[in-house]
């Protein structure tokens, strides 16, 4: 991988798709990297709450 040249979020069905100078491309599924971290319904709530009130602290 070289240079990041773009980096775009797709909320239609919430991927990020990252694309590099040699052409190769990353694609990375944000609902699958939120159910890895919040494993238990305690974990899940802490999560929701800082997605809506808090997304840039």
């Amino acid at each position: 991988m070289k240079r990041l040249l773009s980096c775009a979020y797709n909320m239609d069905n919430c991927c990020i798709k990252l694309k590099f100078s040699d052409g190769s491309m990353i694609a990375i599924g944000t609902i699958a990297v939120e159910n890895e971290i919040a494993r238990n319904i305690y974990e899940r709530s802490e999560l929701d709450y800082l997605i809506y009130n808090a997304p840039l602290d």
